[in-house]
């Protein structure tokens, strides 16, 4: 694993599309058939490089992830209530997750399966901005319970690849009462445990695989998946304060037809 240019290119794909509603698993399935780079390393190595994106949004967020265990008075995302509502998220994917995981490697890691989730997530992402109502939840602190088990639920829509986390989760969260920012902000926010147990489990059962000489192969994804995500997160949480998610479907249903062109 020494080809160090590869690892830089698929940390910037992974760091600027893991909080976008675009599908970086997705990206990186594409992109490391386009790069030649693919198998069970592949597989892992795009799965450890999640840790850089993840360390972002606990950088951004840090105020709310140290009330966690610290809360605050008047601060209602905080404390055992904030990590109850976060618990009740992670739990339906982690569930489904663990129950399907040899599955979902086997017969969802591929170009063609990803080709259709695009699609299947733009038209949703189009329905969720029809269906959405009048929003009851404009900031973290009204979350509620029912909420984040709701949305929790449509989380288990990214473990199919290509669908996209992000995507499952905001529409999720518009369509059972959330502001479009507020769902946003709360699927970074979400994926933190979620993205934590999925890389700890992956990179321990594929340990064995690795060695000290991919060290700075991982560094270096782990660098650039750091820094191109905390771009994208602030860029992200600006653009959904002024626009919807039709220019996210449309990218989506553009790459498409690419993604069956040369992949498929």
């Amino acid at each position: 694993m020494d080809n160090l240019f590869t690892a830089f290119i698929l940390s910037i794909v992974e760091g600027l599309t893991e909080y976008l509603p675009v599908s970086s698993s997705g990206h990186l399935i594409l992109a490391g058939h386009l790069l030649g780079f693919t198998g069970d390393k592949a597989a892992t190595f795009e799965v450890v490089i999640q840790l850089g994106a993840i360390l972002a949004v606990v950088v951004l967020y840090r105020k709310r992830f140290i009330g966690l265990v610290r809360p605050q008075p008047y601060v209602r995302f905080a404390g055992t209530r904030g990590i109850f509502l976060l618990m009740l998220t992670s739990l339906p994917a982690c569930v489904l997750g663990l129950l399907l995981h040899p599955l979902i490697k086997q017969y969802l890691f591929r170009p063609s399966t990803v080709l259709v989730a695009l699609v299947v997530g733009a038209v949703c992402m189009l329905f969720a901005e029809r269906r959405s109502g009048k929003p009851t939840c404009i900031t973290l602190d009204d979350m509620t319970p029912r909420l984040a088990l709701g949305i929790g639920c449509f989380q288990c829509l990214a473990l199919w690849p290509g669908f996209s986390r992000s995507a499952a989760t905001i529409m999720g969260g518009m369509l059972l009462g959330a502001k479009r920012a507020l769902a946003a902000e709360y699927s970074f926010i979400a994926a933190v445990p979620i993205m934590v147990a999925a890389t700890g489990y992956d990179m321990l059962k594929n340990l064995d695989q690795f060695s000290s000489a991919d060290i700075p192969f991982f560094l270096i994804g782990l660098g650039g998946s750091f820094f191109s995500a905390l771009v994208a997160v602030k860029i992200f949480i600006s653009l959904m304060k002024r626009i919807t998610l039709l220019p996210f479907a449309v990218y989506r249903l553009l790459i498409a037809p690419l993604v069956y062109y040369y992949m498929v």
